[in-house]
């Protein structure tokens, strides 16, 4: 039944910053499936521009921003024959994402450029589709509170916090014990360091549940993209930083759970499959019904779980290291690790050395106690320069750093 939020006579405009990504192509797949309830009212992208392209033929957005202003000819030409508005720049999506039209902004960009626009959009008072998990590991203090204070809801599309978020519904007034984030292990789980010394990014890509960007995806296999799960889940529910646990599950079966003060344990559970959380988030509080493939108990006998090697892969202690010390830090990790995994996949550094060169600059790089957004804008400034040198003071992939 179609409820209050979401009428017939009333779709909701949907903003998706980052529509040519993994997350936003499934979002306007979704988009496609109900038309009488969600329509795609901004789409951006950062450089694919031919995609972009494709996307604003196929779904006529009011309006379309594409980053890399150098791309903006191109695409200006390609839709000049539309009623599409076009633009250009990171300061245009942070005006495109304040119009009183939008109702939803679902934040799907990469790394540290979905902050500014996040901001932008909270302080507009758009509902908030969080699928750009580094916007609250470098800023969740400030986000959150920027939140409180305009009213805005946000509402995570991450499997993991989507699924959390589900179990929590209904559970306002219960006490939360634990949150416990689970790992599929990725495509490595099971590794020594002596193995992992020497795998090529086409071994890191092969994630063996998931089909994700090439960033997640080697966040996945160095366990980062938990670690950065684990900060955003704390100022996602409010929690401390001892209630959050993370489990390795193989199957990515049980997206997440959460434990409450009675021992009683909540899961959320499903095939992996990212439109699910995508179409959670723009319907709810409804529940839409869909065509996605069902879990069938019978075709998995056994679920397993594991603790997580953090020996082996260092990434998601120095997240948690990260999360205990606060301040800027998470800053410094999350564009320490955006710049490794960036070298990683042109062959500059080797798997391990990601850990390296972020252990270095949470060294190195000034910690500041209580941050405010330009405090976080110079971090992330400085940790990539500094991360840029170490990297490039290394002679060939795999030296030591």
């Amino acid at each position: 039944m179609i409820g209050e939020y979401i009428t017939l006579n009333n779709p909701k405009n949907i903003a998706i910053l980052g529509s040519t990504g993994s997350i936003g192509t499934q979002a306007l797949e979704v988009i496609a499936e109900n038309p009488s309830l969600f329509k795609a009212f901004l789409i951006t992208a950062n450089s694919n521009a031919y995609l972009l392209i494709q996307q604003a033929l196929q779904f006529k957005p009011q309006h379309v921003v594409i980053c890399d202003e150098s791309k903006y000819a191109e695409v200006k030409q390609a839709l000049a024959h539309t009623d599409t508005q076009v633009s250009a720049g990171i300061n245009a999506i942070i005006e495109a994402v304040t119009h009183p039209e939008i109702d939803i902004v679902l934040t799907a960009m990469v790394g540290f450029a979905g902050l500014q626009p996040t901001i932008a959009a909270i302080k507009a008072v758009k509902t908030i589709a969080l699928a750009n998990k580094e916007t609250l590991v470098v800023a969740g203090e400030l986000i959150t509170d920027l939140a409180k204070k305009h009213n805005v809801k946000i509402l995570p599309v991450d499997s993991e916090h989507s699924a959390i978020y589900q179990c929590l519904v209904g559970e306002e007034y219960n006490k939360i014990e634990k949150l416990i984030l689970t790992a599929s292990g990725g495509p490595f789980r099971g590794r020594d360091a002596a193995y992992l010394a020497d795998v090529t990014r086409e071994h890191a890509l092969k994630h063996p549940n998931w089909v994700m960007g090439a960033k997640i995806t080697i966040d996945s296999a160095t366990l980062m993209n938990k670690g950065l799960e684990v900060i955003e889940a704390k100022w996602l529910f409010d929690v401390s930083n001892e209630q959050i646990d993370v489990i390795v599950h193989p199957q990515s079966i049980i997206h997440s759970m959460v434990q409450f003060q009675d021992g009683s344990i909540k899961a959320q559970m499903g095939l992996p499959d990212m439109k699910l959380p995508i179409q959670y988030a723009l319907a709810y509080p409804e529940r839409l019904q869909n065509n996605f493939k069902r879990f069938d108990f019978t075709d998995y006998h056994n679920l397993s779980f594991e603790k997580p090697d953090t020996t082996t892969f260092r990434n998601l202690a120095l997240a948690f290291e990260a999360l205990d010390k606060g301040g800027n830090m998470p800053c410094v990790i999350n564009a320490a690790n955006e710049v490794a995994v960036a070298a990683f996949l042109t062959d500059g550094v080797g798997f391990l050395q990601i850990s390296e060169v972020i252990e270095n600059c949470m060294k190195h790089i000034a910690y500041v106690e209580r941050p405010t957004l330009d405090d976080y804008l110079n971090t992330d400034r400085e940790t990539r320069i500094f991360a840029q040198n170490i990297i490039q003071a290394g002679s060939v992939k795999g030296a030591a750093i």
